[in-house]
């Protein structure tokens, strides 16, 4: 399993960009942790002061965060959450859908979810790879990897 940050490091520069966007819009109190981790790092990359860098408008904010190739795996984790919150809704309910595990609007509602099935699982990444774009399904899937491994770590061998 590959850890969040070499995953930002591999995704093409304009997936990069909506991914920074997401995680700049984000609120509340945990986002805020990485915002600052993220503002300081590329102060420093840019010789500004952190202040000056969440005075920016968030376009090119997420264009120098997207610039970076060595983002923390907190900010990596954040990017991606926050990424598949605002943009990938109608994925992650089609797919929760198919493997009949209770949501809202995409957002599992329980503590803890059973590991899927193989056979389960298998199909429910077959029915989303009929409706959406295979970029999408397959940064979905890597995510699932990356932040619950123990429970979507069968994802894996459905990648290719």
């Amino acid at each position: 399993m590959i850890r969040p940050s070499q995953l930002w490091k591999d995704l093409p520069a304009d997936r990069r960009v909506a991914l920074a966007d997401a995680f700049w819009r984000e609120g509340g109190d945990d986002a805020r942790m990485q915002h600052v981790e993220a503002a300081s790092v590329l102060a420093r990359r840019l010789n500004f002061r952190p202040r000056s860098i969440q005075a920016l408008p968030i376009e090119r904010r997420a264009k120098h965060l997207a610039n970076l190739s060595d983002v923390s795996d907190l900010v990596a984790t954040r990017a991606l959450i926050a990424y598949h919150m605002a943009a990938q809704r109608p994925l992650m309910s089609a797919f929760l859908d198919a493997l009949g595990i209770a949501h809202e609007n995409g957002v599992i509602n329980a503590d803890q979810v059973p590991k899927p099935e193989a056979a389960k699982l298998a199909e429910a990444v077959s029915a989303i790879r009929q409706s959406f774009p295979a970029d999408d399904v397959s940064l979905y899937l890597r995510t699932l990897e990356i932040i619950d491994g123990e429970t979507w770590g069968d994802v894996h061998d459905l990648l290719n």
